[in-house]
């Protein structure tokens, strides 16, 4: 049976919407936001879940409730938004005064995450996930999310700058243990103006 993840990126944020690194800060969403993760619950009300995975941080816990599935919420610690250690709460402008050419996904941070740290929380997660059959909902972060979906394809952390997510946004990995075909990205950075694929259409083309 095919593996379906639906990873969604937390609502707005005050920091989401300055550009400050947010990772272990815990704020929550803005009126927006709130109003982000009610659309986001409209856009998966047809989809029937087995399991909702949820980042312990309020701004993902918040979008999850929001979106009406928090019922039977699993929090996992490795959905964590990466620590930015000292750069917590500055923009990337700031840390380049500072560091000219730094990536983050490439550098990690001072007194916070590596990307090898991410990598293997990452890591940790696919090994549990690939277990499972049938729809899985994932309430996370940006970073992390991008993260996971490069490692989920085979990619290294620092490919996980290409991937940009945007607040209240779908992403949809699959996996058929049964098949020949590797681990995919159906779907990236859904945002409320787009559709869902038909789930039923299995053709290529």
């Amino acid at each position: 049976m095919e593996l379906r993840i639906y990873l969604m990126r937390h609502g707005e944020t005050a920091w989401s919407l300055s550009g400050q690194h947010t990772g272990r800060a815990d704020i929550p969403l803005t009126k927006n936001g709130e109003e982000e993760a009610r659309q986001l619950g409209e856009r998966l009300k047809s989809i029937s879940f087995n399991q909702v995975y949820c980042s312990p941080l309020v701004r993902a816990q918040q979008t999850a409730a929001l979106a009406g599935l928090s019922q039977s919420l699993m929090i996992d610690n490795d959905l964590a938004e990466w620590d930015n250690g000292d750069y917590e709460g500055k923009t990337h402008a700031d840390v380049s005064l500072l560091r000219p050419n730094w990536n983050l996904f490439r550098d990690g941070c001072p007194n916070g995450e590596t990307p090898a740290d991410i990598s293997m929380r990452a890591d940790r997660l696919v090994a549990r996930f690939v277990q499972r059959d049938g729809n899985i909902a994932v309430f996370a972060h940006s970073h992390i999310g991008r993260v996971l979906a490069a490692r989920w394809i085979g990619l290294d952390v620092e490919h996980a700058e290409r991937f940009l997510l945007d607040t209240a946004s779908v992403s949809v990995l699959s996996h058929n243990r049964e098949g020949t075909k590797p681990r995919s990205i159906m779907l990236w950075n859904s945002t409320p103006l787009n559709s869902f694929p038909n789930s039923s259409d299995q053709t290529g083309g």
